[in-house]
């Protein structure tokens, strides 16, 4: 819903307008909390790139900073708001891991993503999917033989990003690994083509999302597909969004963080 509509059910729930304006601040993302790791970490660099493929398409590449090794490639697929703080954030996290990782702006071809949130979610929406696809792969393709990688190439993505890695999975046999969080399921139909190793992750109290978790389930059984599923009772959907205070859960973000990272460096050797 548009921000006006939120506003006035908002208004209706907690009594007024003033009740409304008092509680938006903990709904909202709030990117001053985004910079758990700085650009300027010592451990890492950090540059806006061209994505060959795709007209326009950037992305956002994070290195740790003095490996000789080859490295792990990992393409970070952000929430319905675009390349933002928190996305950047989490980018720069996983080079501290150890993975060369690229942050993609979806955005970028249609101008970029802008500062307005709301504004951002109604560009995210005006997508198609072969628009997504193409992106992605084109992402999956600059990172598959990027400086310093080693040729393997996973995906982490959120809400919207985690249906994302769902649908790259299906479409692209050069994905390694892919990390989906509470994201929307492919269809069963489509399960077979899948080729990369996945980890899922949900919230308990996510209904909505959870409710294409059991055909899901059943469908990479019978494809004989590598997967792990995880819900994490009492986290809501966007749990791993540590700048929303209404949806972050340390505890269920903190050790599904663990189990991706172990999860990609176990898929991409």
């Amino acid at each position: 819903m548009n921000r006006r509509t939120f506003l006035d059910r908002l208004a209706s729930l907690a009594g007024s307008v003033a009740a409304a304006t008092a509680i938006l601040p903990v709904l909202q993302n709030n990117y001053a909390k985004a910079d758990t790791i700085q650009e300027n970490d010592p451990r890492i660099t950090a540059e806006m790139v061209d994505i060959p493929g795709v007209q326009g398409l950037k992305g956002y590449l994070v290195r740790p900073k003095g490996s000789s090794d080859k490295l792990p490639t990992v393409l970070v697929i952000h929430e319905n708001r675009g390349l933002n703080p928190h996305i950047k954030d989490v980018t720069r996290r996983l080079a501290t891991e150890g993975f060369i990782a690229l942050g993609l702006d979806y955005l970028s071809p249609k101008g970029g993503t802008p500062a307005d949130e709301d504004k951002g979610r109604d560009m995210i929406a005006e997508l198609k999917q072969p628009e997504i696809l193409a992106s992605s792969r084109a992402a999956v393709a600059y990172l598959k033989n990027v400086s310093g990688g080693n040729g393997k190439v996973g995906a982490v993505g959120f809400c919207w990003g985690g249906g994302a890695v769902n649908n790259l999975a299906v479409a692209d046999p050069d994905l390694s690994a892919g990390a989906a969080y509470y994201g929307a399921q492919p269809k069963a139909d489509d399960v077979p083509k899948i080729k990369a190793a996945l980890i899922l992750h949900y919230g308990g109290l996510d209904d909505r999302i959870n409710a294409g978790i059991p055909a899901y389930e059943e469908a990479l059984k019978k494809a004989g597909k590598t997967y792990e599923v995880y819900v994490y009772e009492g986290a809501n959907h966007a749990f791993n969004n540590d700048t929303n205070t209404a949806r972050y859960d340390k505890e269920a973000a903190d050790l599904a963080w663990r189990r991706t990272v172990a999860f990609l460096k176990k898929y991409e050797v």
